[in-house]
C-alpha cells in the first residue's frame, strides 16, 4: 500500500494547527497506535512550526508544504519552507546548562529523539522525517 497527502500552509502560526488532521486521517487509513501518533504529532508539529516560523519568518508571501508518504514499511514527512535555511549543526545544545531553563531550542532535538530518521536538505529548507510502522 502507497500513499500520498501533501498540506500548503500560510505562513501564519495557527496554520501548524491543521498537522492535526491530516495525522488523524493517516492514522484511521493506516491503523497505527495513539502512542505512535503521539509521536508524530510532536514531531511532525515542531517541523511545520519551523518551517512557518523559523524558516519563512511569518512573511505572508511565503508558504510551507508537509508532505505525506507511505511505502508499506515507512512513514516519511518531508516539510519545506521558503526561507534562507539554516545550518541545524550551529543549532545550540538544549541539554547544555547554559540553555535549560530557555522557552525555545527544542525542537531539533526532539524530531531526533522521536523519528527514526532525520534528514536536512536545500540548506535547511528541507526536513525529511521517517517513522518505521
Amino acid at each position: 500500500m502507497t500513499l500520498k497527502k501533501e498540506l500548503v500552509l500560510k505562513s501564519e502560526f495557527e496554520e501548524a494547527e491543521k498537522v492535526e488532521g491530516l495525522l488523524l486521517e493517516l492514522q484511521q487509513e493506516l491503523g497505527f497506535d495513539d502512542e505512535f501518533y503521539a509521536r508524530l504529532m510532536l514531531t511532525v508539529t515542531e517541523a511545520a512550526t519551523n518551517a512557518i516560523v523559523h524558516g519563512n519568518q511569518l512573511d505572508a508571501s511565503k508558504k510551507a508544504h508537509v508532505l505525506a508518504e507511505y511505502d508499506g514499511s515507512t512513514l516519511t514527512f518531508t516539510t519545506t519552507d521558503e526561507g534562507s535555511g539554516f545550518k541545524p549543526k550551529e543549532v545550540p545544545d538544549p541539554l547544555a546548562e547554559e540553555n535549560l531553563l530557555k522557552t525555545s531550542g527544542r525542537g531539533v532535538f526532539l524530531m531526533k529523539e522521536y523519528a527514526d530518521e532525520v534528514e536536512y536538505q536545500d540548506e535547511g529548507r528541507k526536513l525529511i522525517l521517517k517513522f518505521s510502522i
